[in-house]
């Protein structure tokens, strides 16, 4: 099923269509997805909500380039990933595509603003973010606990800690894992609410994955998921 059509502009995000990913073998094979179709265009915030198994995980993995769909394109930023090698592929996610995870994921050793650093000097010299990391900490609510490590900051902080290190390099794609899902009501408004606001100040397209359906209210458009296909939800 088409859920918003495709424009120029639009190219600029992300735009799924017809892509299907199948998992196992010739005696037991999972459709994962099934001719998905999905348009998320810069500056608007996209939930997926759906039952555990209904592929939302696939979804994002697909569409983070790190799984390639069996049938179906993904482009980024107007670029096909799916006709592209490895290699290319692994390019156009490190400029284009930043992922949030669960937990943040964070290193453990690292300060919060040397989580930024790093992230930037391990990107391509040419196109490396000239943004101060600093800058962007503050942005995200974390400008006094910049110094600090995860273990001195709560579930919240390191979200937004996670949140400002994918927005270093500027992606075009923001990729969001459950950003609440260890987070308790107000915290999980303000993460939300900061992506929603993110997406719109830096012309991201964000594709957020949860079960948390207190959300969605900050949400541009929210999608559901069940046995591999998507749909607009009803709000």
């Amino acid at each position: 099923m088409s859920t918003t059509p495709t424009t120029a502009t639009d190219q600029l995000g992300l735009v799924m269509s017809g892509v299907s990913l199948r998992h196992g073998d010739a005696a037991e094979i999972v459709q994962a997805l099934d001719h998905v179709d999905l348009t998320v265009p810069p500056g608007q915030l996209a939930a997926i909500v759906g039952p555990s198994g209904a592929g939302k995980s696939s979804l994002l993995a697909v569409a983070g380039g790190l799984a390639r769909p069996d049938e179906g394109t993904v482009t980024v930023a107007g670029q096909d990933m799916t006709v592209s090698s490895r290699r290319t592929r692994t390019e156009l996610r490190r400029r284009h595509i930043g992922f949030v995870f669960q937990s943040g994921n964070l290193l453990p050793a690292l300060t919060a603003v040397d989580q930024l650093r790093l992230v930037q000097r391990l990107g391509p010299r040419s196109e490396r973010s000239q943004r101060d990391p600093r800058e962007l900490l503050a942005d995200v609510g974390m400008a006094d606990k910049a110094d600090r490590r995860p273990h001195q900051l709560s579930g919240g902080e390191r979200q937004r800690v996670g949140i400002a290190r994918a927005l270093v390099t500027e992606p075009t794609v923001l990729l969001v894992d459950e950003p609440t899902a260890a987070l308790d009501r107000a915290r999980s408004h303000d993460i939300v609410q900061l992506l929603a606001r993110e997406a719109r100040q830096r012309s991201v397209a964000v594709v957020m994955v949860t079960h948390d359906h207190d959300v969605l209210e900050y949400c541009d458009t929210v999608y559901e998921m069940i046995d591999g296909k998507i749909a607009p939800a009803s709000r």
